[in-house]
């Protein structure tokens, strides 16, 4: 389908409540999201598998559909390799509790970086303190990227067992080399995990040609429902995991004294799946897929150096990260001389333009910048120019009443 944004823009009605600028929180979800898990409960609404009736057949259907859609989204090689999750959040501590907690010990360290979400800190530190393993920091460069020459050194040491690692910071917008970065990790025989939370929306994804052997991704920030994610996994580490759940539905026999597990996915789905939710996220993959990915970019590519020229317009606002907007993608955060951001976001909401202040769930990467909080601008495909153009009056307007 042609990229006519005018008709993209008219397909999400809530934007009609003001200027959103918050898609790295959550996305807004387009009217034929909405209408499919509308559907779903009005006509095909039971649990799935071992159903033996219509309505437990016609769910079972959708939800596998589903798990087939993503599966072709990030171009696994198998449906089986795709498991249902609640979120990114989920996807990675279910790899740091199965796999990192059987396979890590003291002489062992997961590698993270400066640019990592919360979610993508606290699974590997939480197993440093049960397993005693160690979590080593790779810092960024004089480009605002991670620093490839210390990576190198960390991974020389030949105690690294996972590099963990985002596909694109929820902070700057900055992306990593992850090609390159996943081929070293494999080169030091340790495995790479990539959180593509933030990259998912706006840039394709391979994970043959990534080589990754771990993917998480969240629904929400893809246009999809809140409330289900995805953990990709390379089959032989899925089958060797031990299960994250257990209780109903994941299971293939359970005795008084022992039990064993289903195959994957089942084994990692313990309990009633989201269903209504796996519906409304093969809608949302399969809307977005109706656009080039050549047209998304080059579409947010000129609303992120729009955001830059106007920002740049604003006395005593300083953005975080890269200077060259090329180099970023999705979002870019700031702060201003004097104002604490969340008073400025708040003043400016208040006026319809709809931003979030904070730390972002990046606390370390906010110290290393030395401030406490910053102000995040985040884009989606609907935004437009004029959503741009908002902005600084918007800013301006609440400088003038703090000063």
């Amino acid at each position: 389908m042609s990229f006519n944004h005018s008709d993209i823009r008219l397909q999400f009605p809530i934007l009609k409540k003001g200027t959103y600028l918050d898609s790295a929180a959550t996305a807004q979800k387009p009217q034929v999201v909405i209408d499919s898990m509308k559907h779903f409960y009005e006509t095909e609404n039971a649990n799935v598998h071992r159903g033996m009736h219509m309505l437990s057949e016609k769910a079972t259907t959708a939800f596998e559909e589903a798990r087939t859609s993503v599966q072709k989204f990030i171009n696994a090689k198998s449906a089986e390799e795709i498991i249902f999750t609640s979120g990114s959040t989920e996807g990675i501590n279910l790899v740091a509790k199965t796999w990192g907690k059987e396979n890590l010990g003291e002489e062992d360290s997961v590698l993270i970086t400066l640019l990592e979400h919360h979610s993508n800190i606290t699974p590997w530190i939480q197993l440093k303190d049960e397993n005693d393993c160690a979590v080593e920091w790779v810092e960024l460069d004089q480009n605002e990227n991670i620093d490839i020459t210390q990576l190198d050194k960390h991974l020389a040491n030949g105690n690294v067992k996972l590099v963990a690692i985002t596909g694109q910071s929820n902070v700057t917008g900055v992306r990593t080399p992850l090609k390159e970065i996943i081929n070293k990790t494999h080169e030091a025989g340790a495995l790479a995990l990539v959180d593509a939370a933030q990259l998912s929306a706006h840039h394709p994804i391979d994970v043959q040609d990534l080589e990754c052997d771990f993917l998480v991704l969240s629904g929400h920030k893809l246009y999809g429902p809140t409330g289900i994610g995805v953990l990709y996994g390379k089959r032989e580490l899925l089958e060797s995991m031990p299960p994250f759940l257990t209780g109903g539905g994941m299971i293939k026999e359970v005795k008084r004294d022992h039990f064993t597990c289903a195959a994957i996915p089942t084994k990692f789905e313990a309990g009633t799946p989201p269903i209504a939710q796996a519906v409304g996220l093969r809608t949302a993959i399969d809307w977005l897929l109706q656009f080039n990915w050549e047209d998304i970019e080059a579409h947010e590519r000129s609303l992120i150096e729009k955001s830059f020229s106007e920002l740049r317009k604003i006395e005593g606002l300083t953005i975080l990260g890269p200077s060259d907007p090329k180099n970023i993608s999705g979002c870019l955060s700031f702060v201003i001389d004097g104002i604490h951001p969340h008073d400025l976001t708040d003043i400016i909401g208040q006026k319809g333009v709809f931003m979030r202040a904070g730390h972002h769930c990046a606390q370390p990467l906010h110290e290393h910048y030395g401030i406490p909080a910053s102000t995040r601008l985040s884009i989606g495909i609907y935004n437009n120019g004029e959503d741009i153009e908002k902005i600084t009056p918007a800013i301006q307007e609440a400088i003038k009443i703090f000063s």
